[in-house]
């Protein structure tokens, strides 16, 4: 059987994607399920429950509502509850069950809409992907509900490089940070800061340290900064519907890495061109291995290669991350002058959605990298351990690591990598 697991894990699914996404804009996200999906995304896989509040609710599907095809209970209690609670905006999606059987939220939305007064929108997901699709389309729908168009003339695509714009001229949106990624504390203020140090502004932060506000105007910003897969999608909504053109990378890393993707966010800004930043301009080795989200994975192996001069290649675990979306932008030509071949050839990344796929790519390299969950089947390797929230929730939070602005060799993963290689 394809897309199977037998001893790894499994990442947070589309349902925590939503709820993550959503959970700082003041709105009520409503799971539609019998019960559970709620519980484990709490359990696991949000850490902000401790200091911040948000409507988080399940629906409470039975099995009578499955058959019959009772919605109108569901619309009442919706309606019921905003009233009440009289949220910014009431957001619902889909576990497995009523995805399975049709239920149509978006006309539920629209009628809870329509007798609440209240922005009300379905984020398609079915309980059956990993958070970054459930994630990056609740941000889409949010944006595509309170984005506010601004008369802003881009910058012409002339291609060049010539005449970046000072300190106060760049406003950047930061996209795709939810806790899934990045759980630790203090991680907006490091990219903040780092923002700062290379004469960027802020725009907004869409998924942490942010409100209903910055949504408002991420149509002001003249570059979108792309941090993690989840914020994929609306990056390439961005980018259409406003012509903001966007860069991805994560600013992981010593000056001399994280520069160069502050370059390229100017460069963006100045010439509206859209670009990979976390790339390697070099023939990829396959000495080391990093496993995990295509974005922060290969930002930390080109941290690597700029601090260890060694090159390392990606083994996305996420069936539905960015390697996905790259394959898109590659075909629409999006990319036309990055790259002289193929980009997945060029890198020697591999999408891996299957546990025996992983498993043969492990195998041809020495040092591998990757969440503590993963070394069941990194036998005869080498193992770093680089915890992820999005798949191992809170088993590892003690090791968690900050390496948005930090130099590599001051981390436990640096350090490790480092008496691993003998430099």
């Amino acid at each position: 059987m394809n897309q199977t697991a037998r001893r790894i894990s499994i990442y947070a699914a589309d349902t925590s994607g939503f709820c993550s996404a959503l959970y700082e804009y003041g709105g009520m996200t409503v799971i539609h399920d019998a019960s559970g999906c709620n519980s484990t995304y709490t359990t696991h896989d949000e850490p902000r429950w401790y200091d911040k509040d948000s409507m988080m609710y399940i629906s409470g599907f039975t099995e009578k509502d499955a058959i019959m095809g009772n919605d109108e209970r569901f619309v009442h209690d919706l309606v019921l509850a905003a009233k009440e609670l009289n949220p910014k905006f009431i957001a619902i999606c889909a576990s497995p069950l009523p995805a399975m059987t049709g239920v149509d939220l978006e006309a539920i939305a629209y009628e809870v809409e329509a007798e609440t007064g209240i922005p009300s929108f379905n984020v398609r997901t079915n309980g059956m992907q990993s958070y970054i699709t459930g994630a990056g389309n609740a941000f889409v729908e949010l944006a595509k509900h309170f984005t506010k168009p601004v008369n802003k003339v881009r910058p012409l695509r002339t291609g060049s490089n010539v005449g970046l714009p000072g300190a106060a001229e760049v406003l950047v949106n930061v996209l795709g940070l939810t806790p899934l990624d990045f759980p630790l504390e203090g991680t907006v203020w490091a990219l903040r800061k780092w923002l700062a140090e290379h004469e960027l502004m802020v725009n907004a932060t869409v998924g942490m340290d942010t409100s209903l506000e910055q949504i408002e105007v991420l149509a002001e910003a003249d570059v979108n900064l792309v941090v993690s897969s989840v914020g994929m999608p609306l990056a390439e909504y961005l980018y259409n519907e406003y012509g903001i053109p966007y860069v991805v990378g994560a600013p992981f890393g010593d000056i001399k890495s994280t520069s160069i993707l502050g370059f390229n966010v100017k460069v963006a800004a100045t010439d509206g061109e859209n670009a990979l930043s976390c790339k390697m301009l070099n023939p990829c080795g396959r000495k080391i291995a990093i496993i995990g989200e295509s974005v922060t994975s290969r930002s930390l192996a080109n941290a690597i290669y700029q601090e260890f001069n060694i090159s390392a290649r990606v083994l996305e675990s996420v069936g539905d991350g960015f390697m996905q979306a790259l394959n898109k932008l590659v075909d629409q030509k999006l990319w036309a002058g990055q790259f002289d071949n193929d980009i997945s050839e060029q890198l020697d990344d591999v999408s891996c959605d299957d546990e025996d796929i992983l498993e043969q790519e492990i195998q041809k390299s020495d040092i591998i990298i990757g969440d503590p969950l993963f070394e069941p089947i990194c036998y005869g390797k080498t193992f770093i351990r680089l915890p992820h929230m999005a798949f191992s929730g809170r088993c590892f939070t003690k090791e968690e690591v900050q390496l948005i602005g930090t130099p590599l060799r001051e981390t436990s993963v640096g350090k490790a990598l480092a008496k691993t290689l003998g430099k």
